[in-house]
């Protein structure tokens, strides 16, 4: 058992999967948040929910990624450790990440679909001679989930970066 044996190599795929699954599920989101703007209503509404659900899908995957990469170093007989630079930056800019995540994104991700299903239900009654105060909000969530995704897909490119470049590394 050892660093690049069958076992390592397994753990491996498992931790590319939660990767591709997890992170590339997420990372176009801001393209169907544009789209769920652009059709308004019901069938901006339904684009914006089904995002949702997919995203806490892909949830489960993301929180699974650092499972596998610490099972790997575990795995790898110390050709991998915990203090070089390239594991450590990356376990900091994914706890960044997860808590950009939970502490922005979410909860506005959640207000705006509540925001979304009060239109629906005609609970947004015009402001004085304007659209109602729902739609404002909206375009203001939308603007700070557009900025948290940029930051958070950045965060994405940067520990790939790190995983293939392994800056700080003495063997690999």
């Amino acid at each position: 058992m050892g660093y690049r044996d069958n076992l390592y190599d397994f753990v491996l795929v498992l931790h590319l999967i939660t990767v591709i699954v997890g992170f590339g599920t997420v990372f176009l989101n801001g393209i169907y948040g544009s789209r769920a703007q652009q059709a308004g209503g019901p069938q901006g509404y339904a684009i914006s929910a089904a995002v949702h659900q997919v995203g806490k899908v892909a949830e489960y995957f993301i929180y699974a990624v650092p499972v596998f990469g610490i099972i790997l170093i575990l795995l790898s007989d110390d050709v991998i450790k915990f203090s070089e630079l390239w594991v450590s930056l990356s376990f900091l800019l994914y706890i960044v990440g997860i808590g950009l995540s939970h502490a922005v994104l979410i909860p506005t991700e959640k207000k705006m679909l509540r925001l979304q299903e009060e239109l629906l239900e005609g609970g947004g009654a015009p402001g004085a001679g304007g659209p109602p105060p729902q739609v404002a909000e909206l375009e203001a969530s939308g603007k700070k989930m557009a900025a948290v995704s940029t930051v958070l897909n950045l965060l994405v490119v940067v520990v790939v970066f790190l995983m293939v470049f392994k800056p700080g590394s003495e063997v690999l």
